[in-house]
């Protein structure tokens, strides 16, 4: 199978692979009966091009990629501005995620200025294509995608609006990229002002702006880091872009461990450790501030997740003197801004089975839409929750990650979009000089 993007002249080869285990994936016809009246061809190749047009636009990307085998005038539909453009109106959202090996990273960084020797470590793509693993949470089916012409020395640090923000692994000015996997479409961000470690990063992606925040991990010397600022990127459709000139003071005691950030109505918010709050940054009073957690001195693995336009938190919560059973549990954040109110809690049999195999060696928590994946390190078990149907579930384990070999799978809430037209709003950063990423 192959995509293309209409500014790249070369095919971007990818592969939709699917498995299926038990209710999950999808399920192949073998009967080989005469088909059905209601299928007959005299019928549907009649059909007008434009309601054609509509029904494909309702096919979720690996069976939309399938159908462009049919005919040459439906693989040329990736191509037509005509059909983007209906696809964009018309296509149901599908909140679904997309995972990556966690690559562990060399400790022994250098700041770059310094022109000492040293390859950073990029265990998990070691002369291979980088590749990440979409998950479909309505058919429980894994696919695989890969990153063909992604340079190497980044590593993914958020999603939003169908792209996947990569960051340059190295110290210094860091280097973010914008990706489509969908089509093979590549953005390059301008360099950071300040120098970095591993800052946290947060994305937004509307349809007519792109909103970026990178925050900690300040380079106060070759070898020091410290918590100190975050800056801002920003580009809309009026015209207006600001390459990182917006800049803030962090609280004085945070700690971005987790190195994500969750965007909600205007606002990024990642946890703070040691101990646990919620810090918020709004990005139109360019304004960070605390919020407490709830039961704060007693969560363990922590996460933040947006779900229909609320903040949610998760996160074990164990205490010997509790008068109930250790639980995992999701809060909401109230409108107010400062409250939390417990919405769900995971039922106690199945929480015995989860910290029997958990170990207390924590789990990696993705939310999106009315889904919530948990992610068990050194296991291939994960758990699917469906909060509109207020249902738990173990999921197939992903067939292209060996458990304990491979490592982890983290991932982000993901959207997969044939067109990210956004993206063009980027063509007008081409006339200011920045420095150029190398594969």
């Amino acid at each position: 199978m192959e995509a293309f993007h209409p500014s790249i002249t070369f095919p971007f080869s990818y592969t939709f692979t699917t498995t299926s285990s038990g209710h999950g994936g999808i399920a192949e016809n073998s009967n080989t009966s005469s088909p059905s009246p209601w299928m007959d061809s005299r019928i549907w190749s009649k059909l007008p091009h434009r309601l054609l047009n509509r029904v494909i636009a309702f096919l979720p990307p690996p069976a939309f990629f399938r159908a462009r085998c049919v005919c040459k005038r439906w693989y040329a539909l990736l191509f037509s501005n005509t059909f983007l453009e209906l696809y964009l109106r018309v296509s149901p959202r599908r909140p679904w995620f997309l995972f990556f090996k966690h690559k562990r990273l060399n400790s022994s960084y250098i700041y770059r200025n310094n022109n000492i020797g040293g390859s950073h470590g990029d265990n998990n793509r070691a002369g291979t294509d980088c590749e990440g693993y979409l998950f479909d949470p309505y058919e429980l089916a894994w696919y695989r995608l890969s990153f063909a012409l992604l340079p190497s020395g980044f590593s993914p640090a958020s999603s939003s609006g169908g792209l996947i923000c990569w960051v340059s692994d190295e110290a210094g000015p860091k280097t973010l990229i914008l990706c489509n996997p969908i089509v093979g479409s590549l953005n390059q961000l301008p360099p950071t002002l300040r120098s970095r470690l591993f800052p946290s990063i947060g994305l937004s992606v509307s349809p007519s702006s792109i909103d970026v925040t990178v925050a900690g991990d300040d380079l106060i010397s070759p070898y020091a880091v410290k918590n100190l600022t975050a800056e801002s990127f920003h580009i809309d459709g009026g015209g207006f872009f600001s390459l990182w000139g917006t800049n803030s003071s962090l609280p004085k005691v945070c700690n971005f461990e987790s190195g994500q950030m969750v965007h909600v109505q205007g606002k990024f918010y990642c946890m703070n450790y040691s101990p646990f709050s919620v810090l918020t940054y709004d990005v139109a009073a360019n304004n960070w501030w605390e919020i407490k957690a709830p039961m704060k001195r007693h969560l363990r693995s922590p996460s933040l997740m947006e779900s229909r336009g609320k903040l949610l938190l998760v996160a074990a919560a164990e205490k010997s003197t509790l008068k109930v059973p250790n639980s995992l549990r999701l809060w909401g954040l109230q409108a107010c801004g400062t409250t939390w109110i417990e919405m769900e809690r995971m039922p106690q049999q199945l929480y015995v089975q989860f910290a029997e195999l958990e170990n207390g060696n924590g789990f990696h928590c993705v939310g999106h839409g009315e889904f919530l994946t948990i992610m068990i390190p050194g296991s291939d078990k994960a758990l699917l929750f469906d909060m509109c149907r207020k249902r738990w579930q173990w999921i197939p384990p992903c067939p292209y990650v060996h458990a304990g070999i491979d490592g982890d799978l983290h991932g982000f809430a993901y959207e997969p979009q044939l067109a990210t037209p956004v993206t063009g709003l980027l063509d007008q950063l081409t006339t200011i000089p920045f420095q150029p990423f190398t594969g």
